[in-house]
């Protein structure tokens, strides 16, 4: 049987089992990994992040008064010290800013792509696609770019990503809503209706 996310904490933090931690960052280190990479667009940089992410993992796991204390939530604790360690570094390189967003319901554009497996010689032109709709959602304001690749690049819930950004649940949803729809008017503005998502007014 496969343990638990908490199974393994315990084995770490009780015994110190370095390979039940291992199994802990092997278990979302693509997530985690696609996380990081989405926000900072560098290879190199997204490395030393997931480096800096574990090392503020281990630390705080290790102390003794219990920095990770909510059980059943590991996943969304260290997605919450990923996310702190890349808005760290991009504050540090002024490139965030504050946006205010309202609050409605949101939906996953990613699920709108066509997943049809493509042809080998549709391999590059779909490549082309995503690095196009790369460029138009660094366009987005940064509080709906960052929800939208937190849904992109991870299966948390909006309550979960509310909960990591410390806003309602609501605007979160209603940053996902903002994001689909000032995304879907560049995608309509070029042309490229195909990948356009539909999402209700």
């Amino acid at each position: 049987m496969t343990p638990t996310d908490e199974e393994l904490v315990a084995a770490y933090l009780e015994d110190g089992d370095e390979r039940a931690f291992r199994q802990l960052v092997e278990r979302y280190q693509d997530q985690i990994f696609g996380y990081i990479m989405s926000m900072v667009k560098d290879r190199a940089l997204a490395n030393d992040l997931f480096q800096e992410t574990f090392l503020r993992v281990i630390d705080a796991m290790q102390d003794r008064k219990g920095s990770y204390t909510r059980q059943g939530y590991w996943k969304s604790w260290v997605m919450r010290i990923a996310r702190n360690a890349t808005i760290d570094h991009i504050r540090k390189q002024k490139k965030w800013a504050d946006v205010s967003s309202d609050e409605e319901d949101g939906y996953s554009f990613w699920d709108r792509l066509p997943d049809d497996t493509p042809y080998a010689d549709e391999e590059l032109h779909r490549a082309e696609q995503r690095e196009w709709l790369d460029e138009h959602i660094e366009k987005l304001a940064p509080e709906q770019r960052e929800v939208l690749l937190l849904r992109q690049t991870t299966d948390l819930t909006f309550r979960e990503i509310a909960e990591m950004t410390d806003v309602s649940i609501n605007t979160a949803l209603g940053r996902m809503r903002y994001a689909l729809k000032n995304l879907r008017k560049m995608i309509e503005a070029s042309g490229k209706t195909s990948l356009a998502p539909t999402v209700d007014s």
